[in-house]
């Protein structure tokens, strides 16, 4: 990773460190404010197995400030692939593009506004790559959208599985181990994520 992208991680960790420390959120309008980022440990998980793809299609649910996608545009220019990044919030996504201009890394991400949902229907592009990191209600929902459009080795990592996890991460880890061909496992690193491996038949 060179040094431009690491020093624009730098940012997002100092970030992550002030907001630590404040109150805890009042409503969905104060956690929008927050970045909530995957962290550290996760995102040199997520570049390491969207690295170890070739050319691989990312798709990343739930842009927000835009630190995972640095994680996953650095791994996708690594690995000749493109990131595809989708965000309810166009402020967000004005400034995840902005932090990854500064990165150099724009011109492998595909910043879309509006509807998750909508927008995974409307995609053209098979996927190889999952990032799920949304509303948790969400989750569900979202793996019936892109599952069809997954190719065959595809890696699906789903964030928050341990905290705050809950019943729609029960849902979702529940959901994903019914699909044919998904094998997935929960992981201890950051906030807790499941990571799943579609192989059809």
């Amino acid at each position: 990773m060179d040094e431009i992208v690491s020093s624009v991680l730098e940012d997002y960790h100092a970030r992550i460190e002030r907001e630590r420390n404040l109150p805890r959120p009042a409503s969905r309008d104060d956690i929008d404010e927050r970045l909530l980022a995957v962290g550290p440990e996760t995102g040199r998980l997520i570049n390491i197995l969207a690295r170890s793809l070739q050319t691989p299609t990312i798709l990343e649910i739930g842009t927000s400030y835009g630190y995972s996608g640095i994680w996953l545009a650095e791994a996708a220019r690594a690995s000749g692939g493109k990131v595809i990044t989708l965000e309810l919030q166009d402020y967000k996504s004005a400034h995840a593009r902005e932090k990854a201009r500064e990165a150099g890394l724009e011109g492998h991400i595909d910043f879309r506004v509006g509807n998750a949902l909508q927008l995974i229907e409307g995609l053209d592009e098979k996927i190889d790559f999952v990032l799920l990191d949304l509303w948790k209600d969400l989750y569900v929902p979202a793996l019936r959208a892109f599952y069809p459009r997954l190719n065959p080795g595809a890696i699906v990592v789903a964030d928050n599985m341990i905290r705050p996890g809950g019943e729609n991460a029960r849902l979702y880890s529940e959901a994903v181990r019914a699909l044919p061909g998904m094998t997935s496992v929960l992981l201890p690193v950051g906030t807790g994520i499941e990571v799943s491996r579609y192989d059809p038949l």
